[in-house]
């Protein structure tokens, strides 16, 4: 087994992975960046909605508000510097029903918290003005909503590494790892074993995050987390929606809701439901359809159904269990574990496509 040595590894080429690697080579630091699959992205970073989230949802204490409000401002400036398509398109977050605006109003309260100050309330009239086929009784408009495409991202993020002397390998599993006097040894699968020496491992590797620090010798199991698999299904639309914004419910107690979102391309879908499910499982399941319809009658009674078609299915990696309210973001350093050299990252869901670059500065700043 062949043994090299290197400064700094980070496992799993997502868009959190990527972000980190290009701020860490930005730093100077020799980055590689070790990726399992065939090419970056291929997993949660390429099946979501490509939303540029405010900042609305999340506890305003919390690693996930902190890192999205300042992760937007970083995106927007990022995609404007580097021409990365993306639109300030705005969203709405609507109250479907009078018993809901009681929710609607704790939702914009919490957002304020936050920092989230540029929301505006609306009522129905208002509603009825900015988005004529929606039916709403009240909505907050977020005018710092917005679309990415994270696709184009990656491939920015990918060139700026690869610019500061950073490098990608793909076909490249890390099985494990070792720490020793200088650093850890990692155990990669690149068609035959090797072993990797690298002096700060970054674990960023989503779905296998958990089971590769299992896999560290000498972390103790209390700081490695139960990974909860969530599944979303995305349906596609034919033809144009009469909408100019974002349009999403109010939240559900898993997910955002089923909402209606666009690409770049002017492709308009819904989605995604949220379900926990184990493993990796991409097949679309049409029996969701009626569910979906119905969901999205309650705001948009104008819905031709016929028109709607199967798209694709992500897969989050999350760390909110069944029934609870919520599970932050963790990131997890050696003053937190004890083993010198290593940051996990665990859950990284929504909103970490906004967050990525909030969330590369904290673990750069950590290291």
């Amino acid at each position: 087994m062949s043994s090299e040595t290197t400064d700094i590894v980070v496992i799993g080429a997502g868009v959190i992975g990527l972000a980190i690697a290009r701020q860490l080579a930005l730093s100077g630091r020799e980055v590689l960046v070790l990726e399992a699959n065939d090419t970056f992205g291929q997993e949660t970073s390429s099946r979501n909605s490509g939303v540029i989230h405010a900042g609305i949802y999340y506890p305003p204490a919390s690693l996930k508000a902190q890192s999205c409000v300042q992760g937007n401002q970083l995106l927007y400036a990022y995609c404007t510097e580097r021409n990365i398509p993306h639109s300030n398109c705005g969203k709405l977050i609507v109250a479907s029903s009078e018993d809901q605006q009681s929710r609607l109003q704790t939702l914009q309260q919490n957002a304020i918290n936050a920092g989230v100050d540029d929301l505006q309330w609306l009522d129905e009239a208002d509603v009825a003005k900015l988005e004529p086929a929606v039916r709403a009784t009240a909505a907050l408009y977020s005018p710092s909503s917005g679309i990415v495409d994270p696709h184009e991202l990656m491939l920015s993020l990918l060139a700026d590494l690869e610019s500061a002397g950073g490098t990608l390998v793909t076909h490249s599993k890390v099985l494990g790892g070792k720490p020793g006097r200088r650093g850890i040894e990692l155990t990669v699968d690149s068609g035959g074993k090797n072993a990797l020496k690298a002096a700060t491992v970054i674990n960023s590797a989503g779905h296998g995050a958990a089971k590769l620090a299992s896999n560290i010798s000498g972390l103790r199991t209390c700081f490695v987390p139960q990974i909860q698999t969530i599944s979303g299904h995305y349906y596609q639309y034919s033809g144009k929606l009469p909408f100019s914004r974002l349009i999403y419910p109010l939240p559900q107690d898993t997910g955002l809701g089923i909402h209606a979102t666009i690409d770049l391309a002017g492709q308009w879908r819904f989605g995604p439901d949220a379900e926990y499910c184990d493993g990796l499982d991409y097949h679309f399941d049409e029996s969701r359809r009626a569910s979906f319809i119905r969901s999205i009658q309650s705001w948009y009674p104008g819905l031709d159904e016929e028109r709607l078609y199967p798209g694709y299915v992500g897969i989050r990696p999350a760390l909110k269990e069944p029934g609870a309210e919520f599970a932050d973001f963790v990131i997890s350093t050696p003053k937190d574990h004890g083993v010198e050299g290593l940051v996990n990252l665990f859950g990284i869901d929504s909103p970490g496509l906004t967050s990525c670059l909030a969330l590369a500065e904290f673990v750069c700043s950590e290291i």
